[in-house]
């Protein structure tokens, strides 16, 4: 049991206007990369057909679950023989979410999910909250999960992936300056707190009003960095191994030792 996964860093920062044919141009030519590199699945970063700070734009390339998006990373995935996860503004209704999405090597769908912790204006002034927590899908013999960028800074909700059984957690973000940081120190601390993979993809480059770290980052469960790209454009692999994360939960007792008569739960009228 184990998935070879490959961190697309890409691509470069888009300038002042979206631009989702060259995303989607990118994001094939990375598949096919990774492809040849024995990859089982790839990962782009957040927002990666629209680009992330893109401001109202959002609201105007947004396009339903299923889509246009999906048609054309599904044909992306087939062509290559790759799960392909990627990032897109969804539209439901007249409500607009900060989404990503996993498409199989066949192209079917295998998960959905929308952002939950929104940051700051950059989110708030586009997208709504997404409320479901945590999504998770079996691939390659492993149990996989979903956040998004700024998800993954908040330890509960990496833990409610641990408590439903996530072996590997892929992560599309738009991490800025200068907080370079969560990937080289947050990022590795919550894979070994949790005792799980965790596949971080940021953008590189800049993108209207933000200077994107890049720093895309591959963690395993002892806190080793098993991948870290650098500022500009990267594709980077690493193998998420069952075994390996097995053997480390065994040393690493930190989700079965937890006091849990000793903590509680609060509500949000608390």
């Amino acid at each position: 049991m184990s998935v070879t996964v490959a961190l697309f860093q890409g691509p470069t920062g888009t300038g002042p206007e979206a631009d989702v044919a060259g995303n989607l141009a990118a994001i094939d030519d990375a598949a096919g990369r990774a492809a040849a590199r024995g990859a089982h699945i790839v990962v782009t970063p957040e927002l990666s057909v629209t680009g992330y700070d893109i401001g109202d734009a959002a609201a105007e390339l947004a396009r339903p679950r299923g889509g246009e998006y999906h048609a054309a990373v599904a044909a992306i995935a087939a062509r290559h023989g790759v799960a392909i996860l990627f990032g897109y503004p969804e539209r439901d209704g007249g409500t607009v979410f900060n989404a990503a999405a996993v498409v199989a090597p066949d192209g079917a769908e295998l998960a959905h999910y929308r952002k939950t912790h929104l940051f700051g204006d950059l989110d708030r002034a586009q997208f709504a909250p997404g409320d479901e927590l945590p999504v998770t899908f079996p691939f390659g013999g492993l149990t996989c999960g979903l956040l998004v960028c700024y998800d993954v800074e908040f330890p509960e909700a990496v833990r409610e992936h641990a408590d439903a059984g996530v072996d590997l957690l892929l992560v599309p973000t738009g991490l800025m300056e200068p907080f370079g940081l969560v990937a080289e120190l947050l990022v590795p601390s919550r894979a070994y707190e949790s005792q799980l993979y965790i596949a971080y993809v940021n953008h590189c480059g800049r993108e209207k009003t933000l200077e994107y770290c890049g720093l895309s980052t591959a963690a395993a469960p002892d806190g080793a960095v098993l991948a870290r790209a650098g500022r500009a454009e990267a594709l980077e692999l690493f193998t998420a191994d069952g075994a390996a994360l097995a053997a480390s939960r065994t040393v690493n007792t930190h989700l079965t030792d937890r006091r849990r008569d000793l903590y509680r739960q609060r509500g949000n009228d608390s």
